[in-house]
């Protein structure tokens, strides 16, 4: 089969190395040359957010999907209606890419997310303060979204078509990764709990299984199920969630794609994101997710100060410990706060767990 990824990045490089022991022909797409994806699959140096270049490239593919979310779906649509497969539907594509779209299907379908408003520009601001403040289009790992707290802030409002949200007493994140294939059979991974660098905004480990109660869980799969009736598409989405002080859940935001806050699942769990996808993009049985255990995982990313060709410091120590895995995701130059490589952690107990990637996050260092 010949199966084309929107993208040339380390969720499509993950997925054609799982997938390397099926036989599929893979095709990748990405603007840039050295791509973690160009050296493993069949490589087009292309602009997935161009018309011509997604429908040049989706032409005489069996099945058409994506690694990142900001595409361009006018050709998917138009290559859908051409025939060929393109999973999940542009549709849901279409609903996620766009934060304002999003949060009126969380609304329509009653999926609990927190209140907002929708500007086109900062001057119909009319939100209680304090509030978040998230771009209609091209937010990506932590960029587009920022808190305004107070008065003062309102002044670095984005002049741009936004959602305004109300600010959730947070008690912890947690994230959500459920599969449906075509025949209608669906799968969910375990609850990860999600740990964000305050300053990078964005995913530092994550922790899995969720130290979560019967009641969160209950919500959460009451939230899985609504979520995948609604998008009505096979496809693997990681939903993100917030739990609040007072015990409630709300989405925060929904990836159709794979997600970091799946990755511990190549070494903790039966299958991984990675296999469940691919699954999905064949219409095959969908893998067992069950946890083998506590599973985390430790995002490597680029130090503060260096950019330039890649360095890691403290691989070698990490290399001695026990049931730690390395997974180095092939970019060759490394700025502030890219995200170059990651580090899954199995142990017995969650302190267990804590200790360990708290441990092996000061051995490590991304340099240049």
């Amino acid at each position: 089969m010949k199966i084309g990824i929107l993208g040339g990045g380390q969720l499509g490089r993950m997925l054609i190395q799982n997938a390397l022991k099926y036989d599929d022909e893979w095709f990748t797409i990405d603007p840039a040359e050295d791509a973690p994806c160009s050296g493993i699959s069949n490589f087009t140096q292309g602009n997935f957010n161009n018309y011509e270049n997604v429908f040049d490239f989706g032409k005489g593919k069996d099945v058409l999907s994506i690694e990142i979310e900001h595409v361009n779906v006018d050709a998917l649509f138009e290559l859908q209606e051409s025939g060929i497969k393109v999973i999940p539907n542009p549709e849901i594509i279409e609903t996620i890419q766009q934060k304002i779209l999003q949060k009126k299907f969380y609304e329509k379908h009653q999926i609990p997310s927190p209140d907002f408003q929708i500007i086109q520009n900062k001057s119909e601001c009319s939100f209680p303060l304090p509030f978040v403040q998230k771009m209609n289009t091209g937010g990506y790992d932590g960029k587009g979204v920022q808190i305004i707290n107070n008065e003062q802030d309102l002044e670095n409002l984005w002049n741009v078509p936004s959602v305004l949200e109300s600010l959730v007493d947070i008690d912890k994140e947690l994230s959500i990764i459920v599969a449906k294939n075509e025949n209608g059979e669906t799968k969910t991974f375990p609850v990860t709990e999600m740990v964000a660098d305050p300053k990078l905004n964005l995913l530092d480990f994550n922790i899995c299984p969720a130290h979560i109660s019967e009641d969160v869980q209950d919500q959460i799969n009451k939230i899985a199920d609504q979520f995948i009736k609604a998008a009505d598409s096979p496809g693997l989405f990681a939903i993100e969630l917030f739990l609040d002080k007072a015990g409630k859940v709300w989405v925060n935001e929904t990836a159709p794609r794979l997600h970091n806050s799946g990755h511990q699942t190549q070494d903790g769990n039966a299958n991984s994101q990675f296999e469940q996808f691919y699954r999905v993009l064949k219409n095959l049985p969908l893998a067992d997710t069950e946890a083998t255990g506590f599973s985390g995982m430790l995002n490597l990313v680029g130090e503060e100060n260096f950019r330039g060709k890649v360095k890691y410091e403290g691989l070698e120590e990490v290399l001695k410990l026990p049931k730690t895995y390395v997974h180095l995701y092939g970019k060759t130059e490394t700025k502030p706060g890219r995200k170059m490589g990651h580090i899954n952690v199995l142990a017995d107990s969650r302190e267990a767990l804590l200790e360990k990637l708290i441990h092996i996050k000061s051995l490590v260092k991304v340099v240049s």
